[in-house]
């Protein structure tokens, strides 16, 4: 998508999504999933991060990506969710420090 976008004549804003929707809880089984974990047994909700009820739904339409640059998502969720996640054990097999972990 973005080789696509450096291609145009002139730059725009595209939205690089698959026009599906998903859940963090959607995302903590699929990650834990990838190591036979249960996350239920690892991750608290506080309800004061909540996002506020008005909020329905947020959803990418990639739709413009689409038309003006014929791109479409060849990465599913699962497909993403198990990169994040192989990314974070080699990282973690080569002794390094990933970023986003807390390490207090």
């Amino acid at each position: 998508a973005m080789w696509l976008m450096l291609q145009q004549d002139a730059p725009d804003d595209y939205v690089i999504a698959t026009g599906e929707t998903h859940s963090v809880q959607e995302f903590c089984e699929e990650a834990f999933r990838f190591v036979d974990l249960d996350w239920r047994e690892y991750v608290v909700q506080d309800e004061r991060f909540m996002r506020p009820a008005e909020v329905d739904m947020l959803v990418g339409d990639p739709t413009k990506a689409g038309e003006t640059l014929g791109w479409e998502p060849s990465v599913t969720f699962g497909d993403l969710v198990r990169l994040m996640v192989e990314a974070d054990i080699e990282a973690l097999k080569r002794n390094a420090r990933v970023p986003h972990l807390d390490y207090a």
